[in-house]
């Protein structure tokens, strides 16, 4: 099943997913996975569970607790990406609980993703059995507790009376592993590199701004970077909304996101940023983790971090799985790097010559039909191929939703499909279709 899913996937497991897939298959101890942000711990534990899986129980096996909606969709797809058959689907709160038992009955998972107070509602009013969970996953295991969910997992795991095993993954250590987890022996993998914070692939550097309110620097600098994708890290909701209104007024092809957001805001900014339609994502640190988003070229702290934990975590955005990676701090006046950044700090200088914002190379449609309207993704490709008439290689990522559905196309025929689609139908079905902004 490994070398399918791996062939699959085109990738080879690094040490870290070798030694956990191991400790997972040939022992019986709980595990305890410490691995920088980006090493590929999502593939880690699922790799060695979904063989422990019994494809022919309808009934969920594995429980995977997230800190965030976010990773728990992510990490949904990454099963589904694996192509093992096994039925899945996350649980998260913003959205009606009825609506996700009604997808519970349908779908049956065997493999449940969620955020601990979103599962507790669910066991508390019977939507699924414990009866065959034997194995719990906490992905991000300080981050559930830095968020203050120790009640909630210390409630979600008295409900789950037959776990047989438990597995935590972090980037970071817990002082300790509360009581509530009934962790058995465990066994320890541990990948930090004490040596380094960051890897050596990225390289760290300062812009000085000559004014406390750095916007213009900022522009001046993702000026210089072109078409590069970058994240801007902000320390405050109301400063990434300003910042990214300031940035699409000068031009640039942005996606805000913080937790103040709607769920679809959110959504729609990760899939924009996702997709090629935005080289630019404007984020709190709510961005900084959880979020398996390939190719970030840069990582630039407007704010600088308010502690260690959050600079590793921001400067792991990029340089993922072996890519090469840039982190910039933008200093004002009175800045200065921060103490515990551990690392050489190179000067960057803006060049005096700047071209115009960089186009992002694909757009975000929308299309008012979805999965419970009977639409594929090969559906859409067909349609807009013969309706739209694009070529496949200008159509992009697809994200068939229940009721609706993105898709990225080229941007240089956006104009040309919102006309050649405008009022027509998709599998005789009448539908609304329009530019994501």
């Amino acid at each position: 099943m490994i070398d399918k899913i791996l062939d699959k996937l085109g990738i080879q497991l690094n040490p870290m997913q070798e030694e956990t897939m191991h400790a997972v298959l040939h022992g019986n101890k709980d595990v305890v996975v410490l691995s920088p942000t980006g090493s590929g711990k999502t593939l880690a534990y699922l790799m060695p569970l979904v063989q422990l899986i019994d494809p022919k129980v309808d009934e969920p096996q594995l429980v995977v607790v997230t800190p965030g909606r976010e990773l728990a969709l992510q990490s949904t797809e990454v099963l589904k990406s694996m192509g093992t058959g096994l039925r899945t689907m996350a649980c998260y709160g913003g959205r009606a609980a009825m609506d996700e038992h009604r997808v519970m009955n349908k779908v049956l998972p065997q493999v449940i993703f969620g955020t601990p107070g979103r599962l507790n509602d669910h066991l508390d009013k019977g939507n699924f059995s414990a009866e065959h969970v034997k194995y719990l996953v906490i992905d991000e295991f300080d981050k559930c507790l830095e968020m203050g969910f120790q009640d909630e997992m210390g409630r979600l795991i008295a409900s789950l009376p037959y776990l047989e095993r438990h597995f935590l993954l972090s980037a970071t250590e817990a002082e300790e592993i509360p009581r509530f987890v009934h962790m058995g022996r465990v066994e320890t993998i541990d990948y930090r590199m004490d040596e380094e914070q960051v890897p050596e692939r990225i390289r760290i550097y300062q812009v000085k701004s000559p004014q406390k309110d750095k916007l213009e620097t900022l522009a001046q600098l993702l000026l210089s970077l072109g078409d590069e994708s970058s994240i801007v890290f902000l320390n405050y909701r109301d400063s990434v909304e300003r910042t990214n209104e300031f940035l699409r007024s000068r031009g640039f092809a942005t996606s805000a996101f913080h937790g103040g957001l709607e769920q679809h805001e959110r959504e729609d900014a990760l899939y924009k940023f996702s997709n090629g339609s935005a080289n630019i994502f404007v984020s709190t640190d709510l961005g900084a983790r959880g979020l398996d988003i390939p190719d970030i070229d840069n990582i630039i702290h407007y704010h600088l971090p308010e502690c260690e934990d959050s600079y590793i975590h921001r400067v792991g955005r990029t340089a993922r799985w072996e890519a090469t990676g840039k982190a910039f701090f933008l200093l004002g006046p009175s800045e200065d790097i921060p103490s515990y950044v551990d690392a050489e700090v190179e000067d960057y200088e803006i060049p005096s010559d700047l071209p115009a914002p960089a186009k992002p190379r694909m757009a975000t449609i929308y299309i008012g039909k979805g999965k419970k309207d009977k639409i594929s993704k090969g559906d859409i490709v067909g349609y807009l191929c013969k309706i739209g008439q694009l070529q496949s290689s200008e159509i992009g990522k697809i994200d068939v939703k229940d009721r609706y559905a993105y898709v990225a196309v080229s941007r240089t025929k956006l104009k040309q499909v919102l006309k050649l689609t405008a009022g027509q139908k998709i599998k005789g079905i009448k539908t609304v279709i329009e530019e994501v902004r």
